[in-house]
């Protein structure tokens, strides 16, 4: 199950969906003002307790970034294209709020949490970290630019219910896969949603916004979380122990998301969603139009036992089959309907073992 979806001769007819930005010429941005009027040109030392003097490595030598236009605003951040050196870059610029210690000394955390994890990581599917700067009050993350924005603005761009079911196949496996790697490093994202995948050249997924990621043997319990309540799994809302699960019921969140092209339980407030998901059980309604091969799938994922959903390796597994399958029969997926009393994960299992 390790081809790449190169082999995958319905990728390419897809792969074009969505008109993706321009890149923009090193020219321009070096007639744009330096990054050295806000942050000392040296950078500033990143230290998190217990780490090692290699932190250095991850200092940024701000001479080297010019800024752009900004793009996206953040509760507590902003986001501008740039280029460092010579690399298209999105730099993250958190400000800590002089009146609010407590917010403050949080977002401290959270930005050296996140650098600490994005250093880490390495994978075509997973944002690519290429420096920081920590000069209080003032953090900044430098990660790469991705010409196509977040999928969730992608997907406000499309009709409901217009996106070809190959086309969500494949962003389900950039997706998974990120999200497989991610948890094969024990860490948990804990905010798994459209507005932090992104989109790159030829539709290609990465999962971004560690902010409040952690390693899975410090998580704890969700007591104070500030997650995302519309794709938070039922633990999360109750505030108890949880495990890697939670990004899996996340992940069908996102998949029906990629169904509908809509925001899910768009009906309601926050609240009233977290409401309904722990106490009624509720789901946002796949579509008639939902293959059963993702049915099947999405139903096991936002299980309420997390016991029950599948971790991301069987996921990941399960989703590269329907890629084969798909590769055979490019309808397949429209036309699939599963016999009576075989489902597709019972029929593909059991030609994989055979």
């Amino acid at each position: 199950m390790n081809e790449t979806m190169k082999k995958f001769s319905w990728f390419n007819q897809i792969s074009n969906n969505g008109k993706l930005e321009r890149r923009l010429s090193l020219g321009e941005y070096k007639r744009a003002q330096s990054w050295s009027k806000y942050l000392v040109s040296s950078g500033g030392e990143i230290k998190a307790k217990g780490e090692k003097e290699e932190e250095l490595e991850w200092s940024a030598d701000m001479s080297q970034l010019f800024i752009g236009n900004k793009f996206a605003t953040g509760r507590h951040s902003r986001i501008y294209r740039g280029v460092y050196k010579q690399h298209d870059v999105a730099v993250k610029l958190i400000s800590q709020p002089e009146e609010d210690r407590d917010l403050a000394l949080m977002l401290e955390r959270q930005f050296i949490s996140e650098v600490v994890l994005l250093f880490r990581l390495h994978h075509p599917n997973i944002i690519t970290f290429f420096a920081a700067c920590k000069k209080p009050p003032v953090f900044c993350i430098i990660n790469e630019y991705l010409c196509g924005g977040s999928l969730r603005a992608f997907l406000h761009q499309q009709e409901p219910y217009s996106l070809n079911p190959n086309l969500v196949l494949k962003l389900a496996i950039d997706i998974a896969r990120g999200m497989q790697y991610l948890h094969s490093q024990g860490i948990i994202h804990r905010d798994l949603k459209s507005e932090n995948l992104l989109l790159g050249e030829n539709m290609r997924v990465k999962v971004a916004d560690f902010g409040i990621s952690c390693l899975e043997s410090q998580c704890g319990n969700a007591k104070g979380f500030t997650g995302t309540y519309r794709w938070m799994a039922p633990e999360m809302i109750k505030e108890k122990k949880h495990t890697k699960k939670i990004d899996v019921y996340s992940f069908a969140i996102v998949m029906w998301e990629l169904l509908t092209a809509l925001t899910p339980f768009d009906d309601m407030t926050p609240e009233q969603a977290a409401f309904a998901v722990c106490q009624k059980n509720a789901r946002p309604p796949l579509p008639a139009s939902c293959p059963w091969a993702f049915r099947e799938l999405i139903n096991r994922c936002w299980s309420t036992n997390p016991d029950k959903r599948p971790g991301f390796d069987e996921i990941v597994e399960v989703l590269e089959g329907y890629a084969k399958l798909v590769d055979e029969d490019p309808d397949f997926l429209a036309t699939y309907e599963p016999r009576e009393g075989r489902t597709m994960f019972k029929r593909f299992f059991r030609c994989h073992k055979s």
